[in-house]
């Protein structure tokens, strides 16, 4: 298969599915550009998903891609949950607040709802992909039914060959150097932590799928190197993040062009699962809570965002999800369309 043609691209680029962080009008931008434009709807619901995608269909009529979240179920434990809470309540009451009494289950699984599902059956965009994990095969089976090209998140070899059995079409293959959540199906298994060229190498040499890039490349010269290596294309998502067309506040983008962004890190507290961050306080709270350890994903995000709504109400933007990759101080505060011309420009230059 050929990706570009396959989709009509002129650029062999993907503005990464950052949920929160990537909107219609991003994703329309990049795909009226010639690159592939991507929304997430894991932190959504079906409706807000079909609102979303309506949004971006009446901007473009090109190809865009719509990203799901596929985690495990996650296990509800009332004892962890309270022992999370009391951890918490010290940085609460720093901004005068309480920490919330129980913590929910704030965003479903995609195997967990068939409405999502059936909104992407409806809507039938171009691409789908999945982040953490795979839906059953007959799902798969009726979203190809639909004409869809299908993506999915490798952070190893094993789930990369995983992916291709699932008769998926392409795999995204995420280096350690990635901002965002860690695309794992187990992150309570061990990460080898493969850094994105050794990954793309090792999955171009291994499986029989096309291979995207993904983790540190924020310019033209780091997808030249990623085709070289036998990606067909690269993801992009921190250097849009400085975009205006993305949802990023005025806090995130200020700490993306700190100094800040030279010192990124992992961190589990936020949401409950490994995702790499700009660091602020809230990854700070790793020396302070006594090895207490969090909720499951994504229980843990209730307690991380009423933190950071309660910081936020007293003027502190220091305990946002502030994700953001390794390459984080060559981001870029252009438009979309200028930052994917730009880019096309440097590809040029470089190859």
């Amino acid at each position: 298969m050929d990706f570009l043609a396959r989709l009509g691209l002129s650029l062999p680029l993907v503005q990464a599915p950052m949920a929160g962080t990537s909107t219609p009008a991003l994703a329309a931008a990049v795909s009226n550009a010639g690159a592939l434009g991507s929304i997430a709807v894991g932190a959504t619901d079906a409706a807000g998903a079909r609102s979303m995608i309506a949004d971006l269909k009446a901007r473009t009529d090109r190809p865009f891609n719509v990203n799901c979240f596929v985690h495990a179920t996650p296990r509800p434990d009332p004892v962890r949950e309270a022992a999370w809470i009391e951890a918490l309540r010290p940085s609460f009451a720093q901004f005068g607040a309480e920490p919330p009494r129980t913590l929910r289950t704030i965003y479903r699984s995609l195997a967990d709802d068939p409405d999502m599902f059936d909104v992407l059956l409806e809507t039938r965009p171009a691409v789908v992909s999945f982040h953490f994990g795979l839906p059953r095969a007959s799902w798969l089976e009726a979203l190809r039914a639909t004409g869809a090209l299908l993506m999915a998140t490798a952070t190893n070899l094993d789930e990369a060959c995983a992916i291709e059995a699932a008769g998926i079409d392409v795999v995204v293959a995420q280096g350690i150097e990635a901002g965002g959540h860690r695309g794992q199906f187990d992150p309570d298994v061990r990460d080898p932590g493969l850094g994105t060229f050794a990954l793309v190498r090792l999955l171009t040499a291994k499986i029989g799928i096309p291979v995207i890039a993904a983790g540190g490349i924020m310019d033209g010269a780091g997808i030249a190197a990623a085709l070289d290596l036998g990606a067909v294309a690269a993801q992009m998502g921190t250097a849009f993040i400085g975009c205006p067309e993305s949802a990023a506040d005025a806090a995130y983008r200020a700490a993306l062009a700190s100094p800040a962004a030279f010192d990124t890190q992992f961190t589990t507290l936020i949401s409950g699962r490994p995702a790499r961050a700009l660091a602020n306080r809230f990854t700070a709270l790793a020396d302070t809570l006594g090895g207490c350890l969090p909720p499951a994903y994504p229980i843990a995000y209730d307690a991380g965002k009423a933190l950071n709504a309660a910081a936020k109400a007293a003027g502190e933007h220091g305990f946002g999800a502030q994700w953001a990759g390794q390459g984080a101080p060559l981001a870029r505060a252009l438009p979309a369309a200028e930052l994917v011309a730009e880019l096309a420009r440097e590809l040029a230059l470089a190859q």
